[in-house]
């Protein structure tokens, strides 16, 4: 646990505006996804639309992420 909490934090310490902008468009297409209450019509597309920003967001996230948990493991 310390290992992720360690390179989560070194995440923050790497990243710049633009990344935390990033993670918080990621955070809410997936919150939107988790806690849709919309008319059953609009479904479809706002569970697209917020897909594929999940997507888009998610995906350089965990990249960037991952070289640094890699990375960190590597030192160790």
């Amino acid at each position: 646990m310390k290992r992720i909490f360690a390179s989560a934090d070194e995440f923050v310490r790497e990243s710049d505006w633009k990344d935390l902008a990033v993670l918080k468009f990621c955070l809410l297409s997936l919150g939107l996804l988790a806690g849709m209450q919309i008319a059953e019509r609009c479904k479809k597309g706002v569970r697209i639309a917020a897909s594929i920003v999940f997507t888009l967001t998610y995906i350089p996230l965990m990249v960037k992420y991952l070289r640094i948990l890699i990375g960190k493991g590597e030192k160790a």
